[in-house]
Order: structure tokens, then C-alpha cells, then sequence
């Protein structure tokens, strides 16, 4: 797994940022060849990550609980 996804430190900078985005990004695209599209919620919950509000394993345990309510 990407380290970045696995950092226990939010994204304080512009690099940090661009390879949280670069990795939703990629699960986005993933996704979306499988014929799904991202909720709102999780949505929201990717921003958080990317702008450093959430560490990798609180971004998982946000996604999973987001799906399991929906």
C-alpha cells in the first residue's frame, strides 16, 4: 500500500496533498471502471484525507463505516 495512505501525520504541504489526491484519484477511476460511482459522503470524506483532517487509517474506518450505513 502507498505509504502516504499508511501515514499516521495529516498532509501539511502541497506535495503531501497532491499524493493524497493522486491516490483518490486512482481509487475513483478504479471504481468507476467497475461501474460505480462515489456517494457524496465518501465523497466529503476523501477531501478531509486530502487536505490532512484525516490519517490514512482514519480515512479507511470513514469509508467503511460510510458504506456499511448505506
Amino acid at each position: 500500500m502507498n505509504a502516504i495512505l499508511k501515514s499516521h501525520h495529516p498532509a501539511t504541504d502541497d506535495q503531501a496533498q497532491a499524493k493524497r489526491q493522486k491516490a483518490i484519484d486512482f481509487a475513483r477511476a478504479s471504481v468507476g471502471l467497475e461501474g460505480f460511482t462515489l456517494s457524496p459522503e465518501v465523497e466529503a470524506i476523501n477531501r478531509r484525507f486530502v487536505v490532512g483532517e484525516l490519517t490514512g487509517d482514519e480515512h479507511v474506518a470513514a469509508i467503511r463505516a460510510a458504506v456499511l450505513r448505506g
